[in-house]
C-alpha cells in the first residue's frame, strides 16, 4: 500500500537533514576510515525520541554481543531480533536500541539488538552466523520459534530476510514473522530507483553502496548472487509472512517493491507499506514525527492480526 498525498512533516525533514549533514561530511571527506564512518552513523540514534517506560540490559546471546529493550509490562516469551543497518559495516546496538524499544513496545514484546561482526572485518556470511547463533540460543532458552520475529533496518533488512533463508538452509523451525524497513537487497544494483529518486535520497548514492558491497562480499563478486546476500534470488516458499516498509524519497525503494513481488508470487503473506516523502529507514522518526508513529502502529496491527 502507498501512503500517498500527504505533505511531509516539519519533524520529518530532521531525518532528511541528518543524512544530508552526514552526505556533506562524506563528500568533503572521501578518504574517511571505517572507524571514523562508524562514529558518524552512531549520530543515527539522534532522530528518535527515547521510548517510554522502556528498560535495557546488556548481554551475551550465543557469543553475540546484544542489548536488550524489555518495555515495562512486556511478554518475555516474545522476542524481536533487530538486526541493525548500516551497510554491514557500520551502525550499532547503540544506534538502533531506541528504535528497536520502540517496535518492542508497540508490539507488547522484548527485542534484542545484536552487534553482529561487521565487515570489513568480518565479510559475509559472518553476520548471518551471529543472528543464526543468538536464533539458536533463544530457542534452546526455551523461547517458541513463532513467538521469535527478525526485524532490521537497511542491510540489517536484508539480515531480517536472509537470516530466515539460513534458519531454514540449518532445517530449523523458521520464526513467526519477519519486519524490514527500507531493506537493501540487491547486491547487483539494478532497481530503477536508485535513479528516479537520485535527487530526493538525502543519504543513498551509488558510489556509497559499491563501496558497502566490497567491504562486505570481499574479493569474490560471484557471491553478489548469492540467495543469502541477495535474498531477491531467493526461495520464498514456506516463508514466514513478510512486513515491508520504506519512504517514497529513497533510491532502494525498488528493493522493497521487489520483495513484496517475490514474497506473494511464492504465497507468501507479505505487506508493503510506501510512505511518500519519506526518506530511508523512516520509522528512524520514531517518537518524533507522525509519519514514524504511524507507521510503527501499522506494524503493531499488522502484528496484532497474525496473533489471532
Amino acid at each position: 500500500m502507498e501512503q500517498k498525498n500527504k505533505i511531509v512533516s516539519k519533524e520529518a525533514d530532521y531525518l532528511r537533514a541528518l543524512y544530508q549533514d552526514w552526505s556533506d561530511r562524506m563528500e568533503a571527506n572521501p578518504n574517511m576510515t571505517v572507524v571514523d564512518l562508524r562514529s558518524l552513523f552512531d549520530e543515527w540514534e539522534k532522530p528518535t525520541l527515547e521510548p517510554e517506560d522502556v528498560t535495557y540490559k546488556t548481554d551475551i546471546v550465543g557469543g553475540v554481543d546484544v542489548i536488550w529493550a524489555y518495555p515495562i509490562g512486556c511478554d518475555k516469551s516474545k522476542v524481536l531480533i533487530y538486526t541493525h543497518g548500516g551497510g554491514f559495516a557500520v551502525g550499532s546496538s547503540t544506534s538502533h536500541r531506541k528504535l528497536a524499544g520502540h517496535m518492542a513496545k508497540a508490539l507488547g514484546v522484548s527485542s534484542v539488538v545484536l552487534d553482529y561482526h561487521r565487515s570489513p572485518e568480518n565479510p559475509f556470511p559472518a553476520q548471518l552466523e551471529d543472528a543464526a547463533a543468538v536464533y539458536k540460543a533463544l530457542l534452546a532458552s526455551g523461547i517458541k520459534a513463532k513467538n521469535i520475529g527478525t526485524i532490521g533496518d537497511s542491510a540489517g533488512g536484508n539480515l531480517a530476510v536472509s537470516s530466515v533463508l539460513k534458519f531454514r538452509d540449518l532445517g530449523l523451525e523458521l520464526p513467526g514473522f519477519v519486519i524490514a524497513f527500507s531493506p537493501w537487497l540487491d547486491m547487483e544494483l539494478t532497481g530503477g530507483t536508485l535513479e528516479s529518486n537520485a535527487a530526493t535520497d538525502a543519504l543513498i548514492s551509488v558510489p556509497l553502496l559499491e563501496g558497502m558491497i566490497a567491504m562486505f562480499i570481499g574479493d569474490d563478486n560471484t557471491k553478489v548472487r548469492d540467495p543469502l546476500a541477495n535474498p531477491l534470488l531467493a526461495d520464498f516458499n514456506d516463508y514466514p509472512p513478510l512486513y515491508i516498509a520504506a519512504g517514497g524519497a529513497e533510491m532502494l525503494l525498488d528493493d522493497a517493491r521487489r520483495l513484496h513481488a517475490r514474497a506473494t508470487e511464492a504465497g507468501i503473506q507479505a505487506t508493503l507499506s510506501v510512505v511518500d516523502g519519506m526518506q530511508h529507514v523512516f520509522p528512524f522518526l520514531a517518537g518524533r514525527a507522525p509519519e514514524a508513529d504511524e507507521e510503527i502502529r501499522r506494524v503493531a496491527a499488522w502484528f496484532q492480526a497474525l496473533q489471532k
